[in-house]
């Protein structure tokens, strides 16, 4: 029998008025369970709300394993809040400390990440009163689709803002209340203070995230914007069968519009016999594939069969990857801005780590814009002041006290530099070709080079350490290069879409193999996106090959003198290679200092002509 005990804290009194009402009102007809296969497993509300014991670990994450998706609700003849009841439940164990599960690790670090000063933006040109707030997802997996979207928006609504944020939908469906309030509340309060009133989403959890807890601001999707503003898609034909995200089963504008864009683009709509209102879970919802990728695979499966084989059309972006494992699934933007291409099957969402990189470089893109009169990124802590530059005065001290720890402790034989060596070097030629191919496939897989080469000067030395990472690093430079020109052209060019990469192309058109190698000598691009955008360019591979070996050789000399005395410096012995390797160093870095420079004062001699 269920504790029925009212427990300190306003999650687990609200569970137990929930407890008491599905108690009384479930009749246990069965309505409910008939697609539920989460429901099917663990029995009626009725029977889940007599048999909760909050001290049972199993009886709590069984709360964790229903989808949220509202189907439940929809069908109940008794009208009970059965997606709140089980909302509850998680909040009640998330403030009790007993909700947290090692497999949600990720999708919590997914929302701290989109909440950070590096991937939040708000931008807002005077008198902005309408934002577009294009999510998490949407941005990571299709930037291009974001711009067009915000490209079409402008038109009808030329003063509309654009906010880079997450709505913290995930900690919402984990039962984290608190993040919610405290992050949320932010947001809102920061919007309405700067005179926004309407909020348009391309996404559905944060179109209910809104409407939910966006008090003061009005809350409509995109495609309601663009079907009121008589938007017209590029053309096309075909018959496809729409998928309404659960998360806004109750929003039927939100169905409509989608429908009327897609018509109006010459697209025929065939209805599944879940859609609308009675739509379901594509297997994402309520980050039950994390903990149960059983139950999520069969919303995958009911969707597979109820598609028939016809073209899946959504407008999530999780939905589309949940979606996708079972059937043939686009998202809405990529068929109403690029239809060809998405009809051939050539327009994908990326996957991460891209989706990290292309809402950086989004970002980045939108901050360079012009025409907007405010600019804001989150604080790292809502409420305090952001954190001053004490991250390398942290790692300074921490230098300095390993270095201590090791002198005190006796240590030093430990890091006696030939011994590793040898030891290295009793493995023959697998050692160092090993590096090497680690090196070469860094680039490809998206590594970082920097700690590669300080192992690489620790192990090898000054000399053959500058030997194998030179071949290696071009080696995996001119990997990407290749795989993006004759493998994946047409995936990489839609994920390096932009302005910046636009000037790289034109730019390489007019100069060739000097740009090659003023970008190795002058980092203005990230290093492993810059080796796929060449692939791209009209530069030749034998011109790019030698320029990358010849400009990169200087950085490389720099830190591979510099490691190959690392464990010395840690010893506290400073060698002249150490000093060398120091001073090599700080030339490289003041290379594109010196640039601007010259490039500014260039700038100025030219304006006063």
């Amino acid at each position: 029998m269920a504790t029925s005990h009212p427990i300190p804290g306003r999650a687990g009194q609200a569970l137990d008025q929930r407890l008491n009402q599905v108690r009384e009102g479930c009749t246990s007809c069965g309505a409910c369970t008939r697609d539920c296969a989460f429901l099917q497993k663990y029995g009626t509300p009725k029977r889940l709300a007599e048999t909760y014991d909050r001290s049972d670990p199993e009886t709590v994450r069984r709360s964790f394993e229903c989808s949220l998706c509202g189907l439940c609700e929809t069908q109940c003849p008794e009208g009970l809040e059965l997606d709140a009841f089980f909302l509850e439940m998680r909040r009640d164990a998330v403030e009790r400390g007993e909700g947290i599960f090692p497999e949600h690790r990720p999708l919590v670090t997914y929302e701290r990440l989109g909440t950070s000063p590096r991937f939040t933006l708000y931008r807002l040109p005077q008198g902005c009163r309408t934002v577009f707030f294009p999510g998490c997802s949407l941005a990571g997996t299709r930037p291009d689709g974001v711009r067009n979207i915000f490209a079409a928006l402008q038109k009808a609504e030329p003063t509309a803002g654009i906010v880079f944020d997450c709505c913290m939908k995930p900690s919402h469906m984990l039962g984290r209340e608190r993040q919610v309030d405290t992050m949320f509340s932010e947001l809102r309060q920061w919007l309405i203070e700067a005179g926004v009133r309407e909020v348009l989403v391309a996404c559905p959890n944060c179109q209910a995230m809104f409407a939910a807890f966006g008090a003061g601001l009005k809350v409509k999707t995109v495609w309601e914007a663009l079907d009121a503003a008589g938007f017209e898609p590029t053309p096309t034909h075909g018959v496809v069968t729409v998928h309404d995200p659960c998360v806004v089963r109750n929003f039927p504008a939100t169905h409509q519009a989608v429908r009327n864009l897609l018509r109006r683009q010459g697209v025929a709509i065939e209805e599944m016999a879940h859609s609308g209102t009675r739509t379901v879970c594509c297997g994402k919802g309520g980050a039950v594939d994390m903990l149960n990728p059983e139950l999520a695979a069969s919303w995958g499966e009911l969707r597979k069969e109820e598609a028939a084989g016809r073209w899946v059309v959504t407008y999530c972006a999780g939905c589309v990857q949940g979606l996708g494992r079972y059937t043939s699934t686009d998202h809405l933007v990529d068929l109403l801005f690029a239809p060809e291409q998405t009809l051939a099957g050539r327009k994908k969402g990326a996957a991460a780590p891209f989706t990290y990189v292309n809402r950086l470089l989004l970002k980045r893109s939108f901050k360079r814009k012009e025409g907007f009169a405010v600019t804001k990124e989150r604080n790292p802590q809502p409420g305090q002041p952001a954190r001053g530059p004490w991250k390398p005065i942290l790692a300074a001290l921490l230098l300095i006290a390993a270095v201590a720890a090791v002198q005190l402790s006796g240590g030093t034989q430990y890091l006696q530099q030939e011994r590793l060596q040898a030891l290295i070097g009793s493995y023959g030629a697998l050692a160092p070709a090993a590096y090497v191919l680690l090196y070469a496939l860094a680039p490809v897989l998206f590594l970082p080079g920097l700690p590669i080469t300080i192992v690489g000067g620790i192990v090898f030395g000054p000399v053959w350490g500058v030997v194998y990472t030179i071949v290696g690093a071009t080696a995996g430079a001119s990997l990407a290069f290749l795989v993006a020109r004759y493998v994946a052209r047409d995936w990489v060019a839609a994920k390096l879409t932009g302005p910046r990469w636009d000037k790289l192309d034109r730019e390489v058109a007019q100069h060739g193999w000097k740009v090659v190698a003023f970008t190795r000598l002058i980092p203005a691009f990230p290093f492993n996106l810059l080796n796929y955008a060449f692939g791209l360019t009209s530069v030749s591979f034998l011109q790019y090959l030698v320029a990358t070996f010849v400009c990169m050789l200087p950085a490389c000399i720099a830190y591979i003198v510099f490691s190959s005395s690392l464990l010395g410096l840690i010893s506290g012995k400073v060698s002249p290679t150490a000093l060398v390797g120091i001073v090599l160093i700080a030339l490289v870095s003041l290379l594109p200092v010196a640039y601007r420079k010259i490039k500014g004062r260039t700038a100025v001699e030219a304006g006063q002509e």
